[in-house]
């Protein structure tokens, strides 16, 4: 059994998971809730979020996690789960922008609604997330907000051309918004995953071909897991990650 960090400055603390039902969402849910985080978190998937739960409780969850069901394209029910999710929890100082979708597309079939459906789906919650719970953090003096990225823009992969785009510009987010909030204490981070087998990854897209390619590359031999690349976005929403800021953080096996 592997033994992960646990971090004090945690226990208690609010946050705010976007697409916490399953894969590497759900097991940020379950990882935050471990330390004893107040968690409340968004999906459209409830069935997969009402397991998310029980496997919390399970583990003797102090706080039981909160979950608003809701599609991130409707930005108005995001921001008003945002603001429940405060008056619920007494206040939100950690944000993970974690939610997206890769499904494959060639780009010669990218109508002008789908590519806008790709930014909404990977990358206009981001911000809009940030909108609605950044003014406390602001008000508090510290909080840490860490968005889920990437690798595929860095592979040069052509097999989902709009979901890169997008995720690329996840560090224009970061890096902008680091600027403007760090005089006020909040920090702006991101975390890419290289290949996490899911469930969604291994039923939808695995190969016994592209997975060797993915050793081959790797320095590490093996599989990355959902809960150890969580680690990385514990430390950082930790006070441990506190002069951390405006960076972004690779967990993919030494792929890059």
């Amino acid at each position: 059994m592997t033994l992960y960090a646990t971090y004090p400055s945690l226990a208690g603390r609010g946050v705010f998971i976007t697409g916490g039902a399953a894969g590497i969402g759900s097991a940020l849910v379950e990882e935050f809730a471990r330390q004893g985080a107040r968690v409340a978190f968004v999906d459209r998937s409830v069935a997969e979020a009402k397991a998310t739960i029980e496997r919390c409780v399970q583990a003797g969850a102090v706080h039981v996690p909160l979950f608003y069901e809701l599609d991130l394209v409707d930005i108005a029910a995001l921001q008003a789960a945002c603001a429940a999710a405060v008056s619920a929890l007494g206040s939100v100082s950690v944000l993970v922008n974690n939610a997206a979708n890769d499904d494959r597309h060639d780009w010669r079939d990218v109508t002008p609604e789908y590519f806008d459906n790709r930014i909404h789906v990977n990358l206009r919650h981001y911000f809009f997330a940030i909108q609605a719970l950044a003014p406390q953090m602001i008000a508090a003096g510290h909080g840490s907000i860490v968005n889920i990225g990437s690798s595929s823009y860095l592979m040069q992969e052509d097999m989902f051309p709009g979901y890169a785009i997008a995720k690329s510009a996840v560090e224009g987010i970061t890096r902008t918004m680091a600027r403007t909030f760090g005089p006020h204490g909040v920090r702006v981070n991101t975390v890419l995953p290289g290949w996490v087998p899911t469930e969604r990854q291994l039923t939808k897209w695995w190969s016994p071909e592209g997975e060797a390619g993915t050793m081959r590359d790797q320095a590490i031999k093996r599989r990355i897991t959902p809960a150890e690349f969580s680690q990385m976005v514990l430390f950082l929403a930790a006070d441990d990650g506190a002069a951390c800021t405006a960076q972004h953080f690779l967990v993919d096996g030494g792929r890059f």
